[in-house]
């Protein structure tokens, strides 16, 4: 690339001055302008990846694009550099760049730009599109963050931010527990089961009984049994009248867990242990067991049934 500076010759990476207030050349984010650009971005996109935001104090999706921005490079600590452009004080390199709207992101490697994007994006795919853009210098680290960001996705309900994060681990990392658990999650999430189990499959076999594998296959299992059970409303109404119908309690709480009142589920459950502990080869403290396996050991729920469970065991 090379973009054309005031005196009419290209920048082709030599330093120039430095413009006033501008910020030290080892910091990671600066403001940058045309007399900057050599050195702050084509320049120093051979030592290290640098990213260009292009924005104006006008601009209402900038001002939610440049602190998620900020935060994220420097989180990258170093390995990612950021040069904030306002494109009404420099139209000369928004008009050669041919930017035609705001916020566009622009990231350089070796004096050259190879991604951007254009608008605000939520923080988790900022993340992703750092981490792809310093390649696998971070190693391990790197596919640690990019799971956390993909996780604090997942959690804050951007479940396509997410799936892109774990998916950019599997292609760095095929078959990496973690990743395939949560791209896993995301498909039930979205209420694609077969698709779900089609994607914990591609674990590598060393990984199969990682915690998180083994958290989101029994969830798979309940997913599947509540689907074949039927409409809460009636068997409740039928247990009011046939309370040891142990069959009744037992299809009530798949019923339950199907329409998402897990606690309901558990609490019916407990209740067929206490009556019958023994009832169809222990299948209600057996499906107790695969609900304290989706949920996790630190789950309130699984910490609360589980000392009920105990309690109704060894009385």
């Amino acid at each position: 690339m090379a973009l054309i500076g005031p005196s009419g010759r290209p920048l082709t990476g030599s330093t120039p001055k430095t413009a006033p207030g501008a910020a030290s050349p080892g910091a990671l984010i600066k403001d940058g302008s045309i007399d900057t650009f050599a050195a702050d971005v084509l320049d120093a996109s051979k030592q290290v990846p640098v990213i260009v935001d292009f924005w104006a104090p006008w601009c209402g999706p900038c001002k939610q694009l440049g602190p998620a921005l900020e935060k994220v490079v420097n989180e990258a600590k170093g390995a990612v550099r950021l040069v904030k452009i306002n494109i009404d004080e420099n139209q000369e390199i928004a008009r050669q760049l041919r930017i035609q709207s705001i916020p566009t992101v622009f990231a350089f490697r070796d004096g050259q730009p190879v991604d951007g994007f254009m608008g605000a994006v939520p923080e988790s795919q900022l993340r992703t599109f750092v981490q792809q853009l310093t390649g696998g210098a971070a190693g391990h680290d790197q596919a640690e963050n990019i799971l956390v960001s993909a996780d604090e996705a997942y959690a804050a309900g951007d479940v396509a931010g997410a799936a892109q994060a774990y998916g950019h681990v599997l292609q760095d990392e095929p078959g990496h527990p973690r990743a395939v658990a949560g791209l896993a999650r995301c498909y039930l999430k979205s209420g694609d089961v077969e698709r779900a189990r089609k994607t914990l499959g591609l674990v590598r076999p060393d990984g199969a009984s990682d915690e998180a594998i083994r958290i989101v296959d029994a969830e798979l299992k309940l997913r599947e049994q509540a689907a074949m059970a039927g409409d809460s409303a009636p068997l409740r109404a039928r247990l009011d009248t046939e309370p040891n119908n142990h069959q009744v309690r037992f299809d009530l709480a798949l019923a339950l867990d199907a329409t998402g009142d897990r606690e309901g589920a558990i609490g019916e459950l407990l209740e067929l242990v206490r009556r019958d502990r023994k009832w169809n080869d222990d299948a209600a403290r057996k499906h107790l067991v695969t609900f304290f396996e989706a949920m996790g050991p630190t789950d309130p729920r699984t910490l609360a049934a589980r000392r009920q469970l105990s309690s109704i065991l060894f009385s």
